[in-house]
C-alpha cells in the first residue's frame, strides 16, 4: 500500500465530534479510511460527537467515541491507547482542539492564561508527543493552529502566542520523527464560520473579520478539511511545516 493511501488506515482526531474535526472524520471514513477514535471533551458535546461517529459507520468504517478533558495529559494517553488497543495501530493523528479568549493584555488573569496555555499549547505538545510515540511507521501527524500566528493585532495574546509554539513542536517533530517515514504538519486557518469564533466577537468585530480576507468571507471549514486531508495522504512529503490556509486574511 502507498504512503498515500487512506484505505484501511486507522485515524485518531481530538476534537473530532464536531465542527472541523467532524467533518474530518466523515470525510476520512467517505475516501477509505477505515477505523476511528474519535474524541469528544464534554458531555455537551456528546450528542454531536454521537452524530459524527454514525456518519461514520454509515459510510462503512468501524469507530469509538472517547471522552475527556485533554489538558489531563493522562487522557491523551488513554485515548491512544484505546485506538491501538481497539485497532491494532494508529496511523493518522488530527488535533484540532483549541480555544480562544479575546482580551486587552492588561486584563488577562493568570487563571485564564494558565488555562489557555494548557489547551493551545500543552495539548498540542502532548499529543505530538503520543503519536510521536504510538503511529505506525509512516504515519501523518496534523495539528490546527491560527492564522494569527501572522497577524499584527492585539487583544488575542493568550490565543496566537499559545498556538505559537506548536510551529516549533511541529518541526521539532518532523525531524525526529522523519526517520520513521512520519511526516509533522500544522494548518493555520482563518477566522472560522463555526461557533467557536462567534462567542469571542462582536457584530463590528465579525463584520471586519468578514472584509478582511482577500477572497472575502470568513473561512469555511469545508475549505480547510480538504487540506488536511491531503497532508495525511498524498501530500505526506510536506513536513515541518505550517500551512496557512484564510483566504489572504493574513500572510507572512
Amino acid at each position: 500500500m502507498l504512503k498515500s493511501d487512506l484505505r484501511g488506515k486507522t485515524a485518531l482526531i481530538a476534537g473530532g465530534g464536531k465542527n472541523l474535526g467532524g467533518l474530518l472524520a466523515r470525510n476520512l471514513a467517505r475516501k477509505g479510511v477505515s477505523r476511528l477514535a474519535i474524541h469528544y471533551n464534554s458531555e455537551s458535546s456528546r450528542p454531536e460527537a454521537e452524530a459524527t461517529l454514525a456518519d461514520v459507520k454509515a459510510a462503512g468504517a468501524e469507530g469509538f467515541l472517547f471522552q475527556g478533558d485533554l489538558t489531563q495529559i493522562g487522557n491523551i494517553t488513554r485515548f491512544f491507547d484505546e485506538a491501538v488497543a481497539a485497532f491494532g495501530g494508529v496511523d493518522i493523528a488530527i488535533n484540532t482542539v483549541g480555544k480562544v479568549l479575546k482580551k486587552p493584555f492588561g486584563d488577562t488573569s493568570e487563571e485564564e492564561y494558565d488555562s489557555m496555555a494548557d489547551i493551545n499549547s500543552k495539548v498540542a505538545y502532548f499529543f505530538i508527543q503520543e503519536a510521536g510515540k504510538k503511529v505506525n511507521e509512516n504515519g501523518k501527524i496534523c495539528t490546527i493552529v491560527t492564522s494569527l500566528l501572522a497577524a499584527y493585532t492585539g487583544l488575542y495574546s493568550t490565543y496566537a502566542g499559545q498556538k505559537a509554539p506548536v510551529e516549533h513542536y511541529t518541526r521539532a517533530a518532523s525531524k525526529e520523527f522523519g526517520a520513521r517515514g512520519i511526516s509533522v504538519t500544522a494548518v493555520a486557518p482563518g477566522p472560522m464560520d463555526t461557533p467557536f469564533f462567534y462567542g469571542q466577537e462582536s457584530d463590528d468585530a465579525v463584520a471586519y473579520h468578514k472584509s478582511a480576507a482577500a477572497l472575502g468571507g470568513l473561512t469555511d471549514i469545508r475549505d480547510i478539511a480538504p487540506l488536511v486531508e491531503f497532508l495525511v495522504s498524498e501530500g505526506w512529503w510536506i513536513t515541518g511545516q505550517t500551512i496557512f490556509a484564510n483566504g489572504g486574511y493574513t500572510t507572512r
